[in-house]
């Protein structure tokens, strides 16, 4: 039988042995494993279930004891040691302690440690979860000292070293020490003794129980490490991760690492042993350890770690790709095809492969939007498309690119942890995190972006890191230790989560430079929303929020470094800041070219409500910046949703006018509207504002998932805001320069508000009573004459500039003084719906088959129809008559060989064709 397995060094148990009904005493030290309850004052619980024989693997849990993770258990209650308070223990019978049916057998219990809230989580060294054996009778044997399992114990040559085992039954007992008897005992349940390791590399100490056909053993590996060779890295290695030789048989890996006794790479190159031909180097500097690996199999995937200081194993941080045991199992092939995990092994790991096919872009002259003209749609997979995934939202673009969006910006997309995030606890930075798609599928993403005219930007998440991060796990008691080299011990200022990153050392430097170049230039990304970016300071203002947002030189220089770099790396990409310190701050970094987060979220809820608010601080020269850099916002995801806010707190005025009627709140959304995209600046909408989404950030959670209403896209009333949205962008990225380069006044402090463009070629005046009652207002026209209403078509004559306009209550108007056309229709009427069904394929490329996905503006025919390269028709479906509305469609694709092919769907005398690739 397999040996006997209880985790190294983390977890005891009295007595060794036991059954499901046997009690036992579990003992936890904290400051083993993560560390992360090391020197932990308050009280510590253990989340535990059970692996049994129904389980789909021996990692999978069942029967989990508490009822809540979030909450204090008291029958997990773990009881501190009085004299060692990082020693926990609790007792109890697994069979009458867990919930489980008499029908299923206890195998294993499977355990991690928390606090009460289980913000803080010990697990063992690399991430994972932790394990117990329970006796299922029969022979069975485990070393006890030195402690068998998990990573192999590394020893001095030439000092003996104490042995100790022990047997379920009595049984002749042999220790040897590579095949070599140093020790025995008969008719024994347990053996002490020592052995003296003399031969560098790896030695095996095993017991056996017994001899022949019966016999059971353990073992546990002792090694002998050689002495670290100090070495410069060869000429073109990088300082962090991987770099391919020509070739494609050999690697150099390399690590930033300083104050580490030791490294070793183990990987499949080497079955995860700690062999001398993968012990690293050490740069002259004592920073960086490196090790050149020879004889891969070239274009083969390859997991490894690194075994730092013989305890420690953790994934490289640069890697492109992890493999995770306890997450990637929730992924579906359709999103990420063809995930494994190598057997036998615990954590994540880091992969690399050599000889691998490069990406071919197919747009190579893309222009990127001036920041000026900028219209920035902010979204979230997860929330967006119900495939989570990057091939679906390529087929989606369409739809963003009606509305006049020119730069897409994704919330973070680089490793986190767990699946299901908004992405802001990451965790690898030079990953794609799987749950959305491959590198590739990403890659093709913004290659269709870019061929529409639209840049793409990530938020990128460097003001702090979670606990699964390797920077993080290698520098650890419980916080970040005072060496690390990329954290500090505590943050120095509010609202931080995680672990607080220190933007003064030269190593988080040069690792965010290293960020900051991967992206922009292996996926040809426009830019970076970067998350907290007020918190890249070390002026320490502890939790005063106020003082946090002072003005901050060395905030600023470390923010002009950053940019400056970007720049070299990439000329005008996008650099835009979650800032919201003092204006004094921002004006310097604004003039400096990078973009700032403008929160106007407040005053636009105000608004839609009926409620007084000033839209001044909108407009960047009433910040008194010199450059046009501030990109506001009505929502982000960080803020509830201005309809929400309207049809939940709307006022009304008793005589008929109510902002909790939906269709009056759609109206003052397409007011507010009329109010933000004109003000000169660059603009950012969040997901489906352009649609009245309603559904409160609160729903599910802060965080968690809401619902995908693309339904709403077929509601003539939500269509008709979708049309104001795309016709207001329209007007100002149409190559008018009154928005680029007109004056620009305005009155924006009463609930009845006036705004002017005025340039030579256009004259631009806007209109609202954001009120609740009606009002006249002085629209003070630039000029008398025929003034055209823009979203309406409808025209008024201007004979006295300075004549009153009445308004209803929510009543806005944007007029222009020469009729410009509009991008859509005013009100979403059949004509121009049918002008698009929306038709997309997924998966693109496929297999067997695909599914197509449109919508119908009205009832209709629909007959698809497939054809090859050649126009010859390979395909045809029978015709269907279909009501309005959206539609799914399973297109069968095993009869046909693979290559490019084009789908054509008609319907309501229209046509749209979209291309598949078939791929077997």
């Amino acid at each position: 039988m397999l040996p006997f397995a209880v985790q190294a060094q983390v977890l005891t148990t009295q007595p060794v042995f036991f059954r499901e009904t046997d009690q036992v005493t579990i003992t936890y030290d904290a400051t083993q494993g993560n560390g992360a309850l090391a020197n932990f004052t308050g009280n510590v619980y253990i989340w535990t279930g059970v692996v049994t024989n129904l389980s789909a693997n021996n990692t999978t849990w069942r029967h989990v004891k508490s009822p809540s993770f979030g909450q204090a258990d008291p029958a997990a209650l773990m009881t501190r040691d009085a004299t060692n308070p990082n020693l926990y223990r609790i007792t109890f019978t697994p069979r009458t302690y867990y919930p489980v049916p008499a029908n299923e057998t206890i195998l294993r219990l499977a355990m991690i440690f928390k606090d009460a809230a289980g913000n803080t989580v010990g697990r063992s060294s690399n991430g994972s979860d932790m394990f117990i054996d329970v006796y299922q009778g029969g022979p069975a044997v485990r070393l006890t000292q030195p402690v068998s399992g998990g990573n192999p114990q590394f020893v001095t040559a030439g000092v003996a070293l104490p042995v100790s085992g022990s047997s379920a039954q009595a049984a002749n007992l042999t220790l040897t020490l590579n095949g070599v008897q140093v020790g025995q005992a008969s008719n024994a349940t347990t053996i002490t003794g020592s052995v003296t390791p003399t031969a560098t590399g790896r030695n095996v100490l095993r017991l056996t129980a017994g001899s022949g056909a019966t016999a059971v053993s353990d073992s546990v590996v002792l090694v002998v490490r050689p002495p670290v060779v100090t070495a410069p890295l060869p000429a073109g290695a990088r300082q962090g991760g991987i770099t391919y030789l020509p070739g494609g048989t050999s690697v150099i890996l390399a690590l930033t690492a300083p104050n580490k006794q030791f490294v070793y790479a183990v990987g499949e190159f080497n079955n995860f042993q700690p062999e001398n031909s993968a012990f690293m180097n050490r740069t002259p500097d004592g920073n960086v350890w490196w090790v050149q690996l020879n004889g891969l199999t070239a274009g083969r995937e390859y997991a490894y770690q690194y075994l730092v200081d013989g305890t420690l194993r953790v994934a490289d941080p640069y890697t492109e790709k992890v493999l995770d045991p306890n997450n990637d199992r929730f992924i579906p092939a359709v999103t990420y095809p063809g995930l494994r995990y190598p057997a036998g092994q615990t954590g994540i790991m880091a992969t690399f492969q050599t000889n691998q096919t490069p990406y071919v872009w197919q747009t190579t002259n893309f222009q990127r939007p001036a920041k000026t003209s900028l219209i920035v749609y902010e979204l979230h997979l997860r929330d967006f498309i119900a495939r989570h995934d990057f091939q679906t939202l390529r087929d989606t673009l369409g739809y963003l690119q009606r509305l006049g969006v020119n730069c897409i910006e994704l919330m973070p997309v680089n490793e986190f942890e767990g699946n299901d995030s908004w992405g802001y606890n990451p965790s690898f930075y030079f990953a794609v995190d799987k749950y959305y798609g491959t590198k590739e599928a990403f890659k093709r993403f913004i290659d269709e972006a870019h061929r529409r005219g639209m840049a793409v930007v990530i938020d990128m998440v460097l003001n702090h890191s979670f606990g699964q991060s390797p920077m993080v796990q290698m520098y650890f008691d419980g916080n970040p230790t005072a060496n690390s080299p990329w954290f500090n011990r505590s943050a120095t200022h509010p609202f931080n989560v995680g672990y607080d990153f220190n933007h003064e050392s030269p190593f988080t430097k040069r690792f965010t430079k290293d960020v900051i170049d991967f992206w922009l230039q292996e996926y040809r990304l426009d830019g970076y929303r970067f998350d907290l970016s007020k918190g890249f300071t070390q002026v320490n203002s502890g939790s005063n929020v106020g003082q946090w947002s002072n003005y901050d030189q060395s905030r600023i220089n470390i923010w002009l470094d950053y940019h400056n770099h970007m720049q070299a790396t990439s000329p005008g990409s996008y650099n835009i800041l979650e800032h919201f310190a003092d204006n004094s701050e921002e004006t310097v970094l604004a003039n400096a070219g990078m973009m700032l987060w403008g929160n106007m979220h407040g005053a636009y809820t105000n608004l839609a409500e009926g409620r007084s608010a000033n839209l001044n601080w909108g407009y960047y020269r009433a910040r008194n910046w010199q450059q046009p850099n501030l990109l506001a916002f009505m929502e982000s995801h960080d803020e509830e949703r201005n309809m929400y806010s309207a049809l939940n707190f709307g006022l009304n005025n008793g005589a008929g006018y109510d902002i909790r009627n939906q269709a009056t709140a759609l109206q003052r959304m397409a007011a507010n509207a009329a109010f933000f995209f004109p003000i000169p600046g660059p603009k950012m909408i969040w997901q489906f504002g352009e649609l009245g989404y309603d559904i409160s950030i609160n729903q599910n959670g802060r965080t968690g998932a809401k619902p995908i209403l693309w339904n709403y896209f077929q509601d003539p009333a939500r269509r008709q805001l979708y049309n104001v949205y795309a016709n207001l962008i329209a007007l100002r990225n149409r190559n008018e320069p009154a928005f680029a380069n007109g004056t620009f006044t305005y009155q924006l402090a009463s609930q009845s508000k006036v705004m002017h463009l005025t340039h030579p070629t256009l004259n631009v005046t806007v209109v609202g009573n954001f009120g609740i009652f009606g009002d006249q207002i002085n629209p003070n026209f630039p000029q008398t004459g025929r003034w055209y209403n823009y979203l309406t078509g409808d025209s008024i004559t201007v004979t006295n500039t300075q004549a009153l306009l009445n308004l209803n209550p929510g009543e806005y108007a944007v007029y222009t003084n020469r009729r410009v056309a509009r991008a859509l229709s005013a009100r979403a009427d059949k004509a121009e719906l049918a002008n698009a069904f929306q038709l997309s394929a997924a998966p693109n490329p496929a297999g067997s088959s695909t599914t197509l996905f449109y919508e119908l503006p009205v009832a209709a025919t629909v007959q698809v129809s497939v054809r090859n390269l050649l126009g010859q028709n390979v395909l045809t479906l029978p015709a269907k008559r279909q009501s309005g509305g959206g539609h799914s469609l399973e297109l069968p694709l095993s009869g046909l060989a693979p290559g490019m092919y084009l789908v054509s769907l008609e319907a309501a005398g229209r046509q749209q064709t979209q291309r598949l690739v078939i791929t077997r």
